[in-house]
């Protein structure tokens, strides 16, 4: 067996149309670009697929910075091709466009390597630990009485994991309203269901600190919030390891954070009891391992960030597959992106699980009619 498979090309597709708001103060249209799908096309006839978290147009120009590393390279190879591209780009600057690019890549790169050997990716990480994860819906926080109706509809479609999000949680500095939130959507979650809140403090202006987060994270205890995410702003890592260590819910973050470098001094001082890469951004599926891996060391727990689409839910459940200790992955509820790009939904078991795809790859399946609603250009996606 010839086990070279040259790079022959890497193109990016923007998505457009149905862009999900992301809560943010200065939030996105549905026609704005958050995320691309990046096919990596090789010699041999196999194309793998991959997902950005940024502007598709930012990954097109990064992938012309980057096709002198990537071109001609063994696509059977996506840990050393990946870690090429970073070792040769980290002066034009790390964590940036180029990195959440080579994430896209590298998703794309382990999706041929299992089509190649006929292998799903979580059994080419290490096997399968599990066949199925819980996905938590990933909701935008509104007004109480839209927040419980929403998250019982989510429930009637049997999801039994929720989390909250953005909206106008802290900030608009009314507690009573911070609180009739949370209230709200447990009603609507029901009390045997799993919630957490995450308040987006990496949003432009977040106008709360430490003493907020730390009387915010005193009620989120009375409703059984299974953690607290992003309560402070993303930098400040000082008034992180003090909220880890008073708050009676555990904390989570890193969803900002790029490349495992940037996760070690958060895990050296003890700033998470959950840390949250996201694949898309952080480097791909080699580099989060890597960090999950390094998080297990610490004792930290991991549960990656999969604020994206369906090849990034597709790769996080793969990941899932392989990781000790890890039975959760994100699901954005109502986008597009995520269950209407695949020849077959993601699909509920009755106890609101997903059995993690064994086919090969990251065994999802684009459709090509589905996905030309949201690519203009949606040939360079395949090669006929």
């Amino acid at each position: 067996m010839d086990n070279n498979l040259k790079i022959t090309a890497v193109e990016a597709a923007p998505l457009f149309g149905d862009t999900p708001k992301g809560g943010w103060s200065d939030d996105s249209n549905p026609g704005d670009s958050l995320h691309a799908i990046v096919a990596v096309h090789t010699d041999g006839g196999i194309t793998g697929y991959g997902s950005v978290y940024t502007d598709g147009r930012l990954v097109q120009a990064a992938l012309k910075v980057l096709e002198r590393f990537y071109l001609h390279e063994n696509a059977l190879e996506p840990q050393r091709v990946s870690e090429k591209m970073h070792q040769n780009t980290f002066w034009m600057g790390r964590g940036g466009t180029l990195t959440h690019t080579i994430s896209g890549i590298d998703i794309a790169l382990w999706d041929i390597l299992g089509k190649f050997t006929g292998m799903p990716v979580g059994q080419l990480l290490g096997g399968f630990t599990r066949r199925r994860a819980q996905p938590y819906c990933s909701l935008l926080m509104e007004q109480p009485a839209g927040m419980r109706d929403l998250l019982a509809g989510y429930r009637d479609r049997g999801f039994r994991a929720f989390k909250i999000g953005w909206g106008p949680f802290g900030r608009v500095d009314d507690v009573k309203l911070d609180e009739a939130i949370v209230k709200a959507a447990r009603k609507g979650a029901g009390d045997d269901s799993k919630l957490f809140v995450d308040a987006g403090a990496s949003d432009a202006n977040w106008p709360q600190g430490l003493k907020w987060a730390m009387r915010t994270a005193e009620m989120l205890r009375d409703y059984n919030v299974g953690w607290f995410e992003e309560a402070l702003r993303p930098d400040a890592i000082d008034d992180y390891c003090d909220l880890r260590r008073a708050s009676p819910v555990p904390i989570a973050g890193g969803e900002v954070l790029t490349r495992r470098q940037s996760f070690l001094p958060w895990l050296v001082r003890g700033a998470f009891d959950i840390v949250q890469p996201d694949c898309t951004k952080v480097g791909g599926i080699s580099e989060q391992r890597r960090i999950a891996w390094m998080a297990d060391e610490f004792g930290v727990r991991y549960v990656g960030h999969g604020w994206n689409t369906a090849l990034g839910l597709a790769a996080d459940l793969q990941l899932a597959a392989a990781l000790p200790n890890v039975d959760l992955v994100e699901y954005i509820g109502g986008s597009s992106y995520v269950d209407g790009i695949t020849e077959e939904p993601f699909r509920l078991d009755d106890e609101g699980y997903l059995t993690i795809p064994d086919r090969p790859g990251l065994g999802v399946t684009l459709d090509r009619d589905k996905l030309a609603r949201y690519v203009p250009d949606v040939a360079v996606l395949f090669r006929d």
